[in-house]
């Protein structure tokens, strides 16, 4: 009798018994990560994996006389960041969308250019740059 009673016991306990180590969700499927870039992120280096969505949003710069307008932000290497949109606004900013498509480093780069906003002044003919290297695994 002791002997079916454990045998029974032990038969129970093996139904109900959690495995060591549950199966990670992410195996799977991977949930798309998505990273923001803003003007702070000039010079920074991002690290990201394949699928990954990087948004950028770049505001323009103003003053009384002058106004710092962004073209449209782009990736040096489009096999490892595909743009899947990217605009300016009317009011200078500039925003774009990527997709990591494959391993490996791209930069993302723009360029912000002046525009006389008074009459009578000058602007500098010089062009800023902002730059953000993605590493892509």
């Amino acid at each position: 009798m002791l002997g079916r009673t454990l045998l029974a016991v032990t038969a129970l306990a093996a139904t109900f018994a959690v495995p060591a180590a549950l199966p990670d969700a992410d195996a799977a499927v991977r949930v798309r990560d998505t990273v923001a870039l803003s003007n702070d992120d000039n010079g920074h280096t991002v690290s990201v994996h394949s699928g990954d969505r990087i948004d950028v949003h770049l505001v323009a710069v103003r003053t009384d006389s002058e106004k710092w307008s962004w073209d449209v932000p782009a990736a040096s290497s489009p096999e490892v960041l595909h743009r899947d949109e990217g605009h300016t606004t009317p009011d200078g900013d500039a925003v774009a969308r990527f997709t990591a498509t494959g391993d490996g480093t791209s930069s993302i780069t723009a360029h912000r250019h002046c525009r006389v906003t008074r009459p009578g002044h000058l602007c500098s003919h010089l062009v800023r740059t902002w730059k953000v290297t993605v590493n892509v695994s």
